[in-house]
């Protein structure tokens, strides 16, 4: 399986490479496609005074040196298309925040790289029309028809996060991992899918508790891998702090998860 996992945002170098360290583990086990996942710029924070990260330039840098000093892969949100060139020459999974999975200038500069992309399902879209974004990505590929296979020889992942439930809330329709795993392979974001939009004064919430419950359950249903924000501390993380999980709580997890595949 795949296996997206990092802390939220880049909050320092010293703190990237301890986490890094701590998921090595993963990168080591030959059952899991491992990448380490972090944000230079989380460019959609509720508030103008809420920790971005440390931008694309010094972002990437750390990046590299994760790169270099683990050999890890690695995957990051791009939110601009003129962003994408400069990230491409880093990463090794381009990924489509999910405001943004309709946003066509972006996605095709994404497709037009040779790199893999993951591509967040809008809050508000419908699984079905998650068939729409992954084409304009296969089509500027060469790739005409949306279907598990092409999508799959072309790179191109499909992630489930939830969808808004009344004004501050999220809810996982299980039924969309199916559905979208009839046209494109499937990445569930169980850390997303427990925010609680603008629910802490101007913050985004949440409740980390319930990722195992949500992710156990999409191992039981089936899909082609995982992501999960974690962090030594979620408590004091500059960014998605009440959806994070524990590292140590991560490990505990994926091994649950894994047993449930192997059944």
């Amino acid at each position: 399986m795949k296996l997206l996992a990092g802390p939220c945002v880049i909050e320092s170098e010293e703190n990237i490479f301890k986490i890094a360290k701590e998921l090595e583990k993963y990168h080591n086990d030959d059952t899991i496609d491992f990448y380490f996942k972090s944000s230079f710029d989380k460019a959609n924070r509720t508030s103008l005074n809420s920790f971005r990260g440390l931008g694309i330039d010094e972002g990437l840098r750390i990046l590299q040196k994760v790169k270099d000093d683990f050999g890890y892969k690695i995957v990051t949100d791009v939110h601009e298309s003129t962003q994408v060139e400069q990230v491409a020459a880093v990463v090794d999974m381009l990924q489509i925040p999910a405001f943004l999975c309709r946003q066509t200038d972006l996605l095709v500069a994404c497709a037009k790289t040779d790199r893999e992309v993951n591509i967040k399902k809008g809050q508000f879209l419908s699984a079905d029309a998650m068939k729409y974004p992954l084409l304009k990505v296969l089509e500027t590929r060469g790739c005409l028809e949306p279907t598990y296979e092409n999508a799959q020889k072309h790179g191109v992942y499909l992630c489930e996060r939830g969808n808004s439930f009344g004004y501050g809330n999220m809810v996982v329709d299980m039924r969309n991992l199916v559905i979208m795993r009839e046209f494109a392979p499937v990445i569930f974001d169980a850390t997303h899918s427990v925010q609680m939009p603008t629910a802490q004064d101007g913050k985004t919430g949440g409740d980390s508790s319930m990722v195992p419950h949500l992710a156990k359950a999409a191992a039981a249903i089936g899909v082609d891998g995982f992501f999960f924000e974690t962090h030594f501390d979620p408590s004091i993380a500059l960014s998605d702090g009440p959806n994070m999980l524990k590292l140590q709580d991560l490990d505990k997890l994926i091994k649950k998860i894994k047993l449930i595949q192997e059944i």
